[in-house]
């Protein structure tokens, strides 16, 4: 019976936030009756050689066993469960229109927002406070090959990134943003939040003739880190909540480039469980469906294909704790177009549609 305690007390300890813990009461039966079975005696004789006994004791941990020790946490394809419509966006209304709001913002090159940002008509995007909203960001006829039924979609592209009246000569970005959070809130892991969104690649002669990244399709996540911070002869413990950003890279490798003998478009994973990026699919132009979802382990995993039907499990290109850490809110997800920032050239014009949110429960 003591033991039976001790491995009572261990299993909560252990399994307090398993994926399984609905299953323990079950397990911790199963293993008090294999520790039990090692004192059964029957008509006084020690009986533990019994056939019967043994294939009991090990029927127990067979059952036990791999629900202790394995990270049960199952992949969840993108677009499954219950959709957020509060924040989705098809751009099947006609009205829908961009307000700049002034110039765009950018806090991250010169600590400058530039208040109000931009919003959508519907009140479905932002501008980012951090790099600003993209110059060009129009609604669309669906082109050929899109969702059935879509007669909308959403054209992005930017010319001056960066800092607005100022030219970097250098790659920069901007940001779209889908406003999640301030409608429902941060979303737990454990409520495996997963991403889903077509996107229209142009042909290659319409590309920015630029070798390196053009577009990103991205998540925000939160976890919280622990820093040691040292004041005189003491020192203590700091948790505090950090954001990060996993997703896709569509990099364009020119032909007029001397690395690459005709133009292709290749894509990236942001990140492995170093930041790393991992390269993926080879791109061809036209329309392609991406996501990506969060399990309760804390995991990121990237789903893709070619064309915009619904993403399966055959889908699944990888999965990581991205720079090593473990998500536990989703924020949103958001889009970022780059360009050279020369001041008299377009990024590559990209096509989104339908971009949802979607919940397990």
């Amino acid at each position: 019976m003591k033991g039976s305690r001790l491995l009572h007390s261990w299993m909560i300890r252990r399994n307090r936030r398993h994926p399984l813990r609905h299953l323990m009461p079950k397990v911790q039966t199963c293993l008090a009756m294999s520790l039990s079975l090692n004192g059964f005696v029957l008509g006084g004789k020690d009986d533990m050689k019994s056939p019967v006994i043994q294939l009991v004791r090990a029927a127990c941990f067979v059952v036990a066993i791999p629900i202790l020790f394995t990270d049960a946490f199952a992949q969840i394809v993108p677009g499954t469960g219950m959709k957020l419509n509060q924040v989705g966006d098809d751009f099947e209304d006609e009205s829908w229109k961009w307000i700049p709001n002034g110039a765009k913002a950018s806090r991250e090159q010169d600590e400058q927002v530039r208040s109000p940002t931009g919003y959508s008509s519907n009140k479905k995007w932002f501008e980012s406070p951090k790099r600003g909203m993209p110059d060009h960001i129009v609604r669309v006829a669906t082109p050929e090959g899109g969702l059935q039924g879509s007669k909308g979609a959403l054209k992005i592209q930017t010319l001056n990134s960066g800092i607005p009246g100022f030219s970097s000569n250098k790659m920069e970005q901007d940001d779209l943003i889908m406003a999640c959070s301030s409608k429902v809130g941060a979303i737990s892991t454990g409520r495996n939040p997963n991403v889903v969104t077509r996107i229209y690649l142009p042909p290659f002669e319409k590309w920015e003739n630029r070798s390196g990244s053009h577009f990103g399709y991205r998540i925000d996540l939160k976890t919280t880190t622990t820093d040691t911070e040292k004041k005189f002869l003491f020192t203590k413990t700091v948790r505090k909540q950090e954001d990060y950003w996993p997703g896709f890279f569509i990099e364009f490798h020119s032909s007029h480039d001397g690395r690459y003998k005709e133009d292709e478009a290749v894509l990236l994973i942001r990140g492995n469980n170093l930041g790393h990026e991992v390269k993926s699919l080879t791109l061809s132009p036209g329309w392609w469906t991406l996501g990506m979802s969060v399990t309760g382990d804390g995991r990121v995993h990237y789903y893709g294909h070619q064309g915009v039907e619904n993403l399966t499990g055959k889908d699944h290109l990888y999965s990581a704790h991205p720079y090593g850490y473990q998500a536990e809110y989703f924020a949103t997800h958001f889009f970022n177009v780059c360009n050279q920032n020369d001041g008299n050239t377009w990024s590559t014009p990209f096509i989104i549609d339908d971009p949802a949110i979607y919940v397990s429960h």
